[in-house]
């Protein structure tokens, strides 16, 4: 479970930026959609189980998820590093402050795991990590298992507390761990169970989907396999599809996949073991193309292709007939690839990051799957979702709580802000659809002359006459 994520100098984001997950105390309204867990230390507590994202194009939206999932390749693919020398692709500071010195980018995150509330903290520029520490709350007292700071005049780290509570730290894992490096990946990779949870929330527990049309490329494949190897969660799937109103009536995957124009060259060519063999076969095109890719990494992903789907409708004569998966809509296309996943994470209790959840898909499509998360009986584990829109009608108080709307948005100098609806205060009985178009919480387009300026439109010439004669 997500409690708050903190990030600055990423990106967009140039100051500090909070996300606060906790549930008002004040706000009784829509009980399914808090989480309620007794953790030490927290007294009457509730967290949210989905959080809603608006803001303008450009405002910063996705530069949150961005951030969010930075941080998490960070710490599952530090320890892969072997150069002290390379640079960390994560981080990515705020690119318009000119006259100020690089500063480090900043991530923070407090979550549970297993139980167990974790406060983790990492400041790092591209070259090395600033600052790493963990704590962790097993009882109402913090223990801080380990803090690990840059020193530049001794280029040194220090390391703190000399004899963590809680936690045995491995002075021969802090020895064999890089500048660039994260001590928690490192130490995972080296054997320490005890940060295991931490990890693991991390790697399992933290998922992102990727809706926007950034990706054109649909990824069907988690939902097409569930299909294909008869697990529980398919019939599920099925369920859902048919009452999605899509005149779907089931669901056939092909054994075989897609093949590729390349499929027929693969089968006749034997893979060479030096990626500079591809040079000297028929398919150098696709060598040029695919340059950074093994032979063997090209081979999986020519014959990776999707999973043939087809969807059988209802028809007039009550015969299912299936259709080329080409020619389904790009709503239901989405909602199939949705499907799967949205099944598994309420099964799992994941948080999920979901950018433009609502793309291709009605307004009501939406709702119907944010009831299914905001009710206990469909999500008995408390799973979350942050998801970005931009469809002012989800902001239906049937449906979703003030405190779960927050906003992105930039000032004149570029810099993305965060914030709650609830910093208005907004009236009991207000339409929030409303005071949103109205640009009452910020975070719309403001475009007072249109969007190629102010012009004189034919109608203003004849009236207004013309200086040319």
């Amino acid at each position: 479970m997500l409690q708050q994520f903190t990030v600055s100098n990423f990106r967009a984001f140039r100051e500090v930026q909070i996300l606060n997950l906790a549930a008002s105390n004040y706000d009784k309204t829509l009980p399914g959609n808090c989480i309620e867990r007794e953790l030490p230390g927290l007294k009457n507590a509730r967290w949210l189980k989905g959080i809603a994202l608006y803001g303008p194009n450009a405002g910063g939206k996705s530069t949150l998820i961005d951030a969010l999932k930075a941080f998490s390749q960070m710490v599952t693919q530090s320890a892969k590093a072997t150069d002290p020398k390379d640079a960390i692709q994560e981080i990515q500071p705020f690119a318009l402050m000119t006259d100020k010195p690089a500063e480090p980018t900043g991530f923070g995150i407090v979550f549970v795991s297993d139980g167990v509330r974790y406060e983790y903290r990492v400041a790092a520029m591209r070259e090395r990590i600033w600052h790493e520490s963990l704590r962790a709350f097993p009882n109402a007292k913090e223990q801080l298992w380990f803090s690990r700071d840059w020193q530049p005049e001794r280029q040194a780290y220090e390391w703190t507390p000399e004899k963590p509570v809680g936690y045995r730290r491995d002075s021969k894992m802090v020895e064999f761990t890089l500048p660039n490096v994260l001590f928690l990946s490192k130490a995972i990779s080296l054997g320490d169970t005890q940060l295991e949870p931490v990890f693991r929330w991390f790697k399992n527990g933290l998922v992102f989907k990727d809706l926007s049309t950034r990706t054109p490329e649909i990824d069907t494949e988690f939902t097409a396999e569930q299909f294909e190897k008869a697990t529980p969660l398919a019939p599920r799937i099925l369920e859902l599809l048919r009452h999605a109103d899509l005149g779907v009536a089931n669901v056939r995957v092909s054994e075989g996949r897609y093949e590729s124009p390349w499929t027929e060259l693969f089968k006749t060519w034997k893979i060479k073991t030096q990626s500079r063999d591809l040079g000297k076969t028929p398919q150098s095109g696709l060598a040029e193309a695919h340059h950074d890719k093994s032979p063997e990494d090209m081979y999986k992903w020519v014959f990776k292709m999707p999973l043939r789907v087809e969807l059988a409708h209802h028809s007039r004569s009550n015969v299912p007939v299936p259709l080329p998966w080409e020619t389904e809509s790009a709503g239901t296309h989405r909602l199939f690839a949705l499907a799967g996943p949205w099944l598994d994470l309420l099964e799992k209790g994941h948080t999920v990051c979901i950018d433009e959840l609502d793309t291709s898909m009605h307004p009501l499509m939406v709702m119907a799957l944010l009831r299914l998360l905001f009710n206990d009986e469909t999500n008995p584990k408390g799973a979350q979702v942050i998801f970005t829109t931009h469809n002012p009608l989800l902001l239906d108080s049937s449906l979703i709580r003030r405190d779960q709307v927050w906003f992105a948005d930039k000032d004149d100098h570029g810099e993305a802000h965060l914030y709650p609806m609830t910093d208005f205060a907004p009236r009991k009985g207000e339409s929030l659809v409303r005071g949103y178009l109205a640009g009452r919480y910020g975070a719309v387009p403001f475009i007072p002359e249109g969007l190629l300026g102010s012009f004189h439109s034919p109608a203003s010439e004849k009236e207004g006459g013309s200086d040319e004669r």
